[in-house]
């Protein structure tokens, strides 16, 4: 069965304005900026509870969430993204090893367009995938630099 279209909200955070969608299955979109999104414009409880932690990700006081995902995506798709949910908190892979970790080692570059097209930032951590020489990939490599040093930081506080 199909998640009707829901809700979306769109939060103040230390990083700017995020819109979070929400459907009946569970959290459906995070997107940085205050995103045009199917559905009412108004707050649910899940769009609420799913702000808060990621207020408390932001804060160094989370390191993963509770919140229920409901993606849309490709069978290959889901596949990369619940990789990505695997990456240990303030560590990376590159595209390659997560295509590896598939068993698919030659379709790194489609997991690096999965990665691209991850509708859920920084609940699914594509922010955890990095060029092979470390540096964080695609748009906004800014905010992925910064979500990175926070959970180095963090980690290396023992919390």
């Amino acid at each position: 069965m199909a998640a009707r279209v829901g809700t979306h909200y769109a939060y103040r955070t230390p990083h700017g304005l995020v819109t979070i969608a929400t459907s009946d299955r569970g959290v459906t979109r995070v997107v940085f900026g205050d995103a045009p999104l199917p559905g009412e414009r108004r707050p649910s409880e899940l769009a609420n509870r799913t702000a808060t932690e990621l207020l408390e990700y932001f804060a160094g006081k989370r390191r993963a969430f509770d919140v229920p995902l409901a993606p849309a995506g490709t069978p290959f798709q889901l596949a990369v993204w619940r990789e990505l949910e695997r990456i240990p908190y303030g560590e990376t892979l590159t595209t390659a090893d997560v295509a590896a970790l598939l068993d698919k080692p030659s379709s790194y570059r489609a997991v690096g367009n999965a990665v691209h097209k991850n509708p859920l930032a920084v609940l699914v951590p594509d922010h955890r995938i990095v060029g092979a020489g470390g540096a964080p990939l695609g748009a906004n490599a800014r905010l992925r630099g910064a979500l990175l040093a926070l959970e180095r930081a963090s980690a290396g506080e023992g919390s």
